[in-house]
């Protein structure tokens, strides 16, 4: 469109109360000196979103808007028709064919030589349908990306014409022919595909389980686990087995639960791979925790804190000496806040030592230890070695046992400030639990500055964020007040760039409770968990419910992640 036309579609979207004229008569003389659509122009002029432009152009030649659904599960036997140089270069992807007229999503419908070019790739009539350029392209990369991958696990799967059985790897058979076998078949480029996919997908964990007919492969990502692929059940012990040497497990042994880890080598970083292999009445299970060695570089302010909870927070991680003890689940996100606090005191004049199993980031200027009970290297012992040490702040990766938890009191009570985590699942449970194992209730009092719980919430994806009216059922649950029923709620769709799950990302929720002299008091008398609790809520302490109460009214996640992760009074 020239001259005139640009004019009309300034017209259409003035009309629409889009933009203003002297909006237009701007748009128009950059226009002069630029070669752009006028839509283009009013967008970087940031006068116009993406969403009113093409629903304007579409009135305006007459060509329906795309299906954003449909645009992010095309029929990946027609986007085969298509080069993907030629999809990413024009922006087109083909959606759905119906009695010989193929569906393509374009960025420039109005383009004829692009359309006919189409019509000869496909050898059928084109229907245009408008979406945004940056749809588009983000459309693409995935069904492109999916047909790659696809491709690959088909080839590699095609190789798999061999199957390792029970029998054989316990009845003398030659062990180091079996890893020969196992090396040289294409198990080995489908055991790599699964892990290269993980990494790519921000997964922190995959499990890979065995059903009646074939093999299930899921990865944990932003906290929920997603199907990703399925192999023949043939592949199984090919896996399995592949998995174990990479890991030094016995692969002979298939009755029994093991546990091993290995390292993947990449160009930028390493990633440490935690192995747990389980024997299930289908065979044996999987799960590969990856744990990826970057350098640190987290801070407290992104983690998620209130404003109230963040100074109560600093507050304590700057005190002379005491124990600052976080609680919560496995993947509560306890060492990323434990790693900020030792980055925000971080300082030339301390020497900082930390006690890990393992050690899962890499910290410049603090001395770091991975535990290794195999060889005697158990936390007991080496926090009796830091002692000799001179440390001033100790960072303890787990209190799991009654040695561990005195060992950190007595630092505490003899001038240090300890960090630590401990499997409890809100504060006032924490401080129980440590009694509990053993810890003598003065000593706790004495030694506890400050207890916090944490979990963390999925946030809703961006891209995808829309309006969501919670259910009866949903608010009855959440016991909303009449007042909080009237506020605004918001949920993802699902898109591309989510994996249709309508989240993307994490963030924590916090129940920051300070160690007063009054909480102290009931310790000492070895008071329940209720007395705690009054006390704490007393002095203004929000529950884990609350603050992810306040991430819901934020926008920030959603009901159904709230009722996920926390509890609310019965």
């Amino acid at each position: 469109m020239q001259g005139n036309e640009y004019e009309l579609l300034g017209e259409l979207l003035r009309k629409s109360g889009f933009i203003t004229v002297p909006q237009i008569e701007k748009a128009l003389a950059q226009q002069q000196k630029v070669k752009k659509k006028l839509g283009e122009i009013l967008m970087d002029m940031n006068a116009l979103s993406e969403d009113n432009l093409l629903s304007t152009i579409a009135a305006q030649i007459g060509v329906p808007m795309v299906d954003k659904e449909a645009l992010f599960n095309p029929d990946l036997s027609l986007c085969r028709l298509i080069p993907e140089p030629f999809a990413r270069e024009y922006g087109v992807l083909p959606l759905s064919r119906k009695n010989n007229i193929l569906s393509v999503a374009m960025s420039d419908p109005e383009n004829i030589t692009i359309l006919d070019n189409l019509k000869k790739l496909v050898k059928a009539e084109v229907r245009p349908l408008l979406a945004g350029k940056s749809a588009v392209m983000q459309a693409v990369k995935r069904a492109y990306d999916a047909i790659a991958k696809t491709g690959e696990v088909d080839t590699v799967l095609s190789g798999l014409d061999f199957e390792l059985k029970d029998e054989d790897l316990t009845s003398g058979l030659d062990m180091e022919a079996v890893k020969k076998e196992i090396d040289d078949a294409p198990i080995v480029k489908l055991v790599n595909i699964i892990l290269h996919e993980a990494l790519k997908e921000r997964a922190t964990d995959i499990h890979i389980e065995p059903g009646n007919k074939d093999i299930r492969v899921r990865y944990r990502v932003d906290g929920a686990l997603q199907e990703v692929m399925n192999a023949p059940l043939k592949s199984h012990n090919g896996v399995v087995s592949r998995i174990k040497i990479m890991s030094k497990l016995n692969i002979a042994e298939s009755r029994l639960s093991q546990d091993g880890r290995f390292t993947i080598r990449l160009p930028d970083r390493e990633v440490d791979v935690r192995v747990s292999i389980l024997p299930t009445v289908m065979g044996e299970k999987i799960v590969l925790r990856l744990l990826d060695k970057v350098t640190f570089d987290f801070k407290l302010s992104k983690l998620g804190f209130g404003e109230q909870d963040h100074v109560l927070f600093e507050r304590a991680i700057n005190m002379p000496y005491g124990i600052v003890l976080i609680s919560g689940p496995t993947g509560s996100g306890k060492s990323t806040t434990l790693y900020s606090a030792i980055q925000e005191i971080l300082s030339t004049e301390d020497n900082i030592v930390t006690v890990e199993d393992p050690v899962e980031y890499q910290v410049q200027g603090i001395s770091q230890v991975a535990v290794n009970e195999k060889i005697g290297l158990t936390f007991g012992n080496t926090l009796r070695s830091i002692l000799r040490q001179d440390p001033d702040k100790i960072l303890i990766g787990e209190i799991r046992d009654a040695e561990t938890a005195d060992i950190a009191m007595k630092f505490a009570l003899t001038g240090h400030l300890v960090f630590s985590t401990l499997h409890a699942n809100d504060t006032v449970s924490t401080i129980t639990r440590l009694i509990d194992i053993g810890v003598a209730p003065f000593l706790a009092g004495s030694s506890l500055v400050l207890v916090m719980a944490q979990r963390l919430v999925r946030k809703i994806c961006p891209d995808c964020k829309a309006p969501y009216t919670p259910t009866d059922k949903e608010m009855l649950l959440l016991n909303l007040s009449p007042e909080e029923r009237k506020k605004p709620f918001f949920a993802g769709k699902g898109c591309g760039k989510c994996r249709k799950t309508g989240y993307y990302g994490r963030t924590g929720i916090f129940e920051v409770m300070p160690v007063t002299k009054e909480i102290r008091k009931v310790i000492f008398d070895n008071g329940n968990q209720e007395q705690i609790r009054t006390v704490a809520l007393s002095q203004n302490m929000k529950t884990l419910r609350v603050s992810a109460m306040e991430k819901l009214f934020e926008g920030v996640t959603t009901v159904k992640e709230v009722l996920k992760t926390t509890v609310g009074e019965i």
